[in-house]
């Protein structure tokens, strides 16, 4: 389909992209770097294009200035991303709305099926999908079939983060095929630059020791597990709220695994009885509470909440349970409570798409199976205001030097590019 999309001729809008990167410039009162430019010209040009580049190269900028030029040429928009999260900071970016991808095929929970497809093509021109790196096979195909032969593609993402939890490496493998114009951001803007999270996430992506200590980020050596999960709780519950003015539910913790002195349970369980101590049990058999910050782990199409999503427990009367999403409540009956987990921490696999005010990233050497480059890279991506990374010296330098990768045998380059079978690492 993705090829097909590809050799199809665009809808004849008469724009001419040099002149329309110069008006955004006018207009925003930006000077675009060299590689963005070269981005709105691709997206302008092409049926399918991949933006890519990592924390602080204007990706924001880019989809704000596609945004722009194409709905003044009065093309149909659609913008989407894989999160509930992510469609809002997409929503926010563009100044129009986002929908999740699931919401945008208008998913029908009877049919656990999308009610958009070849049959009923979505009444867009344009299409914009962020956080394209969180995408699997499956829905890949979904939005494709959805997408109108005529229409334009655009996916926005960084392909260096960790792959999707799903099936596939849908963003790389599409950039290795070449049948897509793939524009690779690499220059960082000066206010950017300045910044400690994203000089460091560029750092640790080339295999360079982060530097530990600055206005947003800080490396807090505590070799000792019991130590280090005191100073994460700490620095969740007290320290950055303080620092920052933000409420402790906009920081994250942030864990390669679930299961240790350090993982996911077990912090969440110290942040639990820090945090919400005296919270009533919903059920007894589970840990969840009144006041609890949790996660949505299973899409329920039907409350239209999906994997990832966060919320608070807001109240519960029996068996039963009020959730509070962003702007929106959802009741969860008895048999629905098993989707929901306490999520003052999470693994880093789980953090994919969204953005926090902070995080606090536990990193040690019990952890030392899943330490890898792109999951460090991904999880001080996930910081805006502030990281601190806490634990031993030695498991930050075992996951800055792993640069290998599991591999994932997909065929989706090989079949876009005619080409034999080929592994992706992922």
């Amino acid at each position: 389909r993705l090829r097909a999309l590809v050799d199809a001729p665009p809808a004849d809008v008469p724009i001419h992209p040099e002149r329309a990167v110069a008006w955004f410039e006018r207009e925003s009162g930006l000077t675009l770097a060299p590689g963005q430019r070269d981005a709105i010209v691709a997206a302008i040009r092409g049926k399918v294009t991949v933006i890519t580049g990592g924390p602080g190269t204007g990706k924001t900028t880019l989809v704000r200035g596609l945004t722009r030029i194409f709905g003044l040429k009065d093309l149909r928009l659609a913008l989407c991303a894989p999160t509930g999260r992510a469609s809002r900071r997409l929503s926010e970016a563009a100044g129009i709305p986002a929908k999740t991808i699931h919401r945008l095929l208008e998913w029908n929970p009877a049919r656990l099926a999308p009610a958009r497809d070849l049959a009923r093509p979505l009444e867009a021109d344009v299409v914009i999908v962020d956080e394209s790196s969180m995408i699997d096979i499956f829905l890949l195909r979904q939005l494709l079939e959805a997408v109108p032969a005529a229409a334009r593609v655009v996916f926005v993402g960084d392909a260096d983060q960790l792959p999707s939890v799903g099936p596939g490496s849908v963003l790389r493998d599409i950039i290795a095929s070449g049948v897509a114009g793939t524009v690779r951001l690499t220059e960082i803007f000066r206010q950017d630059a300045r910044s400690l999270i994203v000089s460091n996430a560029h750092a640790v992506l080339h295999g360079e020791m982060p530097e530990p200590l600055g206005e947003d980020f800080a490396f807090l050596e505590r070799d000792n597990p019991e130590a280090a999960l005191a100073a994460v709780v700490e620095l969740a519950t007290r320290e950055l709220p303080r620092r920052l003015g933000v409420p402790p539910a906009e920081i994250q913790v942030l864990v390669p695994m679930h299961k240790g002195t350090l993982g996911a349970i077990a912090l969440n369980a110290a942040l639990q009885g820090t945090l919400n101590p005296d919270g009533a049990r919903i059920v007894p058999s589970r840990p969840l509470r009144v006041g609890d910050k949790v996660m949505q782990v299973r899409n329920n199409y039907e409350l239209d909440v999906f994997n990832g999503d966060l919320g608070i427990v807001v109240s519960a009367s029996g068996d039963a349970a009020m959730v509070r999403f962003y702007d929106r409540n959802c009741a969860y009956e008895a048999d629905e409570l098993d989707q929901l987990e306490t999520a003052y921490a999470c693994t880093i696999h789980k953090s994919q798409g969204s953005e926090y005010a902070a995080v606090v990233v536990a990193l040690h050497r019990q952890h030392f199976p899943m330490l890898q480059r792109n999951l460090l890279y991904t999880a001080i991506t996930r910081g805006k205001k502030f990281v601190a990374i806490v634990g031993s010296r030695g498991a930050l330098a075992a996951a800055v030097a792993n640069d290998s990768e599991r591999l994932r045998w997909t065929r989706l380059a090989a079949r876009l590019s005619g080409e034999g079978r080929r592994r992706t690492p992922g």
